[in-house]
C-alpha cells in the first residue's frame, strides 16, 4: 500500500485543509481506502466526508449501514447517507451507478469538496479493460478508467489503482479493519463476477504482478489519446458544434481522423460511463451520417437520439418525450426504452426474448416501431388474431410503458414479434428451419 500513500502525498499532493468525499460501501477496499486517509489525516488537517448509498438489494445493508456511520461518529467524520428506494426498467447496474454518482455530485457542492475518491483498484481496472476489449470501445474505453479525472470543479480519484484486492485484503488483515462481505460478488450470474472468478485468476496465474502490465497499457493508451486528441481539436472545431455535426465537412476529412471524431462524440456524451457503449453504437453512427436518407435518426443508450437533417447530424440529450417511433431493423438497434435487438449467430434458448424468422414468411426490411390503433396479431394454434392490447393487458405491462414498447414488423406491416412478450405465427421453433436469429436485450 506504499505506493497509495506516495501517490496521495507526493503526486496528487493532499494538503491543509483538502475536503474529500469518499464513496464508502463499507467493504473491504472503501474501508482500506479510508483507513489510509485517516493515516494521512494525522499529518495535514483534511476533511473526509464518507458518503454511503445502500442499494437496498441486500437484507444486511441496513446494518452496515448503522455500523458504517457509528465508525465515522467514533472517528470524527462527516457520514452522508442515502437509500435507493426503486429501480426502473434500466439496467440495473448502469442505473444504480447514475444515482450514486448524483448523489455523490450534491454532496461535493454540499461541502464545497475538492476530490471524489473511490475505492476502484488494480484488479478493477483489468476486468474494466478485458470486457471493454471484449464489448469494443473506444481508444478511450479501452484504458479502463483514470487515476485521477478532472470534473471541472472537482477531481475524481481512484487512489488504489496501484495495488490489487489481495493486497487490500493483506493490508486490512494487518491493520485490524472492519469490513462487510457482499455475498453477491460471489454469484456469476453478473458479467464482471464472471471475470474476476474466471479470466481474473488465469492471468494472474501466468504472471503475478500482471496489474503493473495493464497499469502500464492503460496509461499509455491515455498518453496516445491525448496527443491524438490535440490533433484533432483543430479538426472537430470545423466541423462538430452545439451537438451539431455538419456532414459535408465531416466527409472531407481523413477517414482516421472522422473515426477519431465518432469517438469523441460518444465520449463527450457518456463521459466516465463508456462501459455502455460498444462497436455497434459506433458502427450505428457511421451509418446514419453515410445514409442516403435526407431525415433519418438512431437511438443511443440513456436517451440519447442522433437525428439527421438537410446536411447535419443533431445530438439530443433527451427522447423521454418522444413516443411514436419507427427505425429500421438492421443488425443492430438500440430502442428508446433502454434496450436493444440484434441479429445473432445462434442460440439455444426459446424465449420470448428471441425470435427466429424464415426469409420465406416475411418481406423486407424489417422495423421496429411503437403500437398503432387497431393493431393485431396473428399467432400460432388460433384461429384469426389478438388485439395488440389484449396482449399488453395479459403480459402485465404497466400503461406508461406500452406506448413506447418495441413491435417488430415487415415491410406489409404484418407484427412479427413483441419482444420479451409474445410471437407470432411467423416465428419460428429452434428446432425448425429459419434463415435470422434476433435477441432482444
Amino acid at each position: 500500500m506504499q505506493k497509495v500513500f506516495d501517490f496521495l502525498e507526493k503526486e496528487l499532493c493532499l494538503k491543509e485543509n483538502d475536503v474529500i468525499v469518499l464513496g464508502n460501501s463499507y467493504g473491504p477496499d472503501s474501508m482500506a481506502l479510508l483507513n489510509v486517509l485517516l493515516k494521512i489525516r494525522k499529518k495535514i488537517n483534511i476533511s473526509i466526508v464518507i458518503a454511503h448509498v445502500n442499494h437496498n438489494l441486500r437484507k444486511e445493508s441496513a446494518k452496515e449501514k448503522i455500523d458504517l456511520e457509528n465508525f465515522c461518529m467514533e472517528n470524527n467524520l462527516i457520514f452522508e447517507s442515502m437509500v435507493i428506494e426503486q429501480y426502473g426498467d434500466d439496467n440495473f447496474h448502469n442505473e444504480a451507478r447514475t444515482i450514486r454518482y448524483h448523489f455523490f455530485e450534491d454532496l461535493i457542492r454540499k461541502y464545497n469538496a475538492n476530490y471524489l475518491f473511490t475505492a476502484h483498484h488494480g484488479d478493477d481496472l483489468i476486468e474494466t479493460i478485458i470486457m471493454r476489449i471484449a464489448r469494443g470501445s473506444t481508444l478511450k474505453g479501452y484504458s479502463g478508467f483514470s487515476k485521477i479525472l478532472d470534473m471541472g470543479t472537482y477531481k475524481m480519484v481512484r487512489p488504489l489503482i496501484y495495488v490489487t484486492k489481495d493486497e487490500i485484503l493483506e493490508y486490512n488483515e494487518k491493520n485490524n479493519i472492519v469490513y462487510a462481505i457482499d455475498k453477491s460478488n460471489f454469484k456469476d450470474k453478473y458479467t464482471r463476477n464472471r471475470y474476476r472468478h474466471v479470466v481474473l485468476p488465469f492471468l494472474k496465474g501466468e504472471d503475478p504482478n500482471v496489474h503493473e502490465k495493464f497499469l502500464k497499457f492503460s496509461t499509455t493508451l491515455e498518453e496516445y489519446d491525448q496527443y491524438i486528441n490535440n490533433e484533432l481539436e483543430r479538426s472537430i472545431k470545423k466541423v462538430y458544434k452545439d451537438k451539431v455535426l455538419d456532414i459535408d465537412k465531416y466527409l472531407e476529412l481523413d477517414p482516421l481522423i472522422q473515426k477519431k471524431i465518432i469517438y469523441n462524440i460518444l465520449e463527450n456524451i457518456y463521459k466516465d460511463d463508456l462501459m455502455i457503449i460498444n462497436d455497434n453504437h459506433v458502427k450505428l453512427l457511421k451509418m446514419l451520417i453515410k445514409s442516403k436518407k435526407a431525415n433519418a435518426y438512431i437511438y443511443l443508450p440513456n436517451n440519447i437520439k442522433a437525428v439527421k437533417t438537410y446536411g447535419v447530424i443533431t445530438i439530443s440529450d433527451s427522447v423521454k418525450e418522444s413516443v411514436n417511433y419507427e427505425i429500421e431493423l438492421l443488425d443492430y438497434v438500440n430502442l428508446p426504452n433502454g434496450h436493444s435487438i440484434e441479429k445473432i449467430d445462434s442460440c439455444d434458448v426459446n424465449d420470448n426474448n428471441i425470435c427466429r424468422i424464415s426469409n420465406s414468411d416475411i418481406i423486407y426490411p424489417l422495423y421496429v416501431r411503437t403500437r398503432k390503433h387497431g393493431d393485431r396479431m396473428k399467432l400460432k394454434k388460433i384461429n384469426g388474431s389478438r388485439r395488440i392490447k389484449d396482449i399488453f393487458i395479459d403480459a402485465k405491462i404497466p400503461l406508461h410503458d406500452r406506448d413506447t414498447w418495441p413491435i417488430v414488423v415487415d415491410s406489409c406491416d404484418n407484427i412479427i414479434w413483441i419482444p420479451g412478450i409474445k410471437k407470432s405465427k411467423f416465428t419460428k421453433q429452434k428446432n425448425e428451419s429459419y434463415d435470422i436469429i434476433l435477441r432482444y436485450d
